[in-house]
């Protein structure tokens, strides 16, 4: 029996709950959880993350990330790298900013039930789009 070779980007393409790792003003990690979208095709990760908060403000001084996933046995992992642009946050529901995070959410999810609820949401919570080309994969699977 040939063991399958572990293929870490489809582990991050099925993976919806990963750690994205950015850099601190003083050099060190900051980590966050997240639900990451992972489009092979294009290479890029799409994370929806929110306007003041710590991954934000350090994603816009240093744009330089890694996103970790886990299967959900935590035998197998896989890291992306790579280089982050922001899209947001929108003021208008119907704005390229709130746009681009429609089209994360249709990837990553489908078909909303309400998508002016949506839109509206996006605005008030000022809503960003991460979007990280992805320079670099690794990852093992243990067992």
């Amino acid at each position: 029996m040939t063991a399958t070779p572990f293929n870490p980007r489809a582990l991050l393409a099925e993976s919806r709950l990963g750690v994205l790792a950015t850099i601190k003003s003083d050099g060190r990690p900051q980590l966050s959880p997240v639900m990451p979208f992972y489009d092979q095709e294009a290479e890029v990760i799409h994370v929806s993350v929110t306007e003041g908060r710590a991954k934000t403000a350090n994603l816009r001084r240093d744009p330089r990330a890694a996103l970790e996933v886990t299967s959900p046995d935590g035998w197998a992992w896989a890291t992306a790298e790579g280089t982050a642009v922001l899209t947001g946050p929108g003021t208008d529901p119907h704005g390229p900013e709130v746009e681009a995070l429609v089209r994360y959410y249709r990837l990553a999810s489908g078909e909303h039930p309400d998508w002016d609820e949506y839109r509206a949401a996006m605005v008030s919570d000022r809503r960003v789009l991460m979007t990280m080309t992805v320079d670099h994969v690794y990852g093992a699977r243990i067992r």
